[in-house]
């Protein structure tokens, strides 16, 4: 793929050495006279000088013919109007942004800007994943569609443990697709047994949580 990277922060700049790796045709606009030097040492010709946001620095890497434009600028209202612009004046079909302030994901969606990644958002459902406590997490939303994948851990006493998949209970529109067990996962059969302590991955129609979750959790914290 010819790929255009805006912004050569270390983002941009390891990202633009993977996918070079990788074999596609990448460049990189930084417009910053001093990290455009530090990269061009390395990157050579694939990095151009210039504003991202700018129609003819765009045009001058070749936007047009691009098959995806990737904007990792510190800059969120910049990455959205790159992504913008790729998308609806060059026609560029594949755009992925990044958000720097997590709370600006809703306004990359309400423009249709998509993907777009949030370093913090990844770390907090790591961490999310990591701690027990939170019980229910949120591995993929896929909006367009109306599906979600959520991870779910079975508490002592809920409804869940000890029954077989077959068994559970769940919602039309939801299908548990793996069960996670003492650092190992595998995908369940309608026999499985699931275990208190277990978690659980689900897909799911959109707005189906509640129905759900109240299975693996005890009576108490379910009312």
């Amino acid at each position: 793929m010819y790929i255009v990277v805006v912004g050569a922060g270390k983002v941009g700049w390891n990202l633009a050495r993977e996918l070079i790796g990788k074999g596609n045709e990448v460049t990189v606009i930084e417009s910053d006279a001093s990290r455009f030097a530090m990269v061009e040492e390395e990157l050579e010709h694939a990095v151009h000088y210039g504003d991202g946001s700018e129609l003819w620095v765009l045009e001058r890497a070749g936007v047009a013919r691009a098959d995806m434009v990737i904007a990792v600028t510190g800059d969120d209202e910049d990455n959205i109007l790159i992504c913008q612009v790729a998308r609806e004046k060059y026609g560029v079909e594949r755009v992925i942004a990044r958000c720097n302030n997590p709370r600006n994901l809703q306004h990359f969606e309400l423009l249709g800007i998509k993907p777009a990644v949030s370093a913090t958002d990844l770390i907090l459902r790591l961490i999310e994943h990591e701690v027990p406590r939170y019980g229910f997490l949120h591995l993929l939303d896929l909006p367009q569609e109306r599906l979600e994948i959520i991870e779910i851990e079975v508490a002592e006493g809920s409804p869940a443990a000890g029954a077989l998949v077959k068994d559970l209970g769940l919602p039309d529109g939801s299908l548990a697709i793996a069960i996670l067990r003492h650092g190992t996962g595998f995908v369940p059969l309608a026999d499985s047994v699931i275990e208190a302590g277990d978690e659980v991955l689900i897909v799911l129609d959109t707005g189906l949580e509640t129905k759900i979750t109240e299975r693996f959790q005890p009576p108490a914290e379910a009312a």
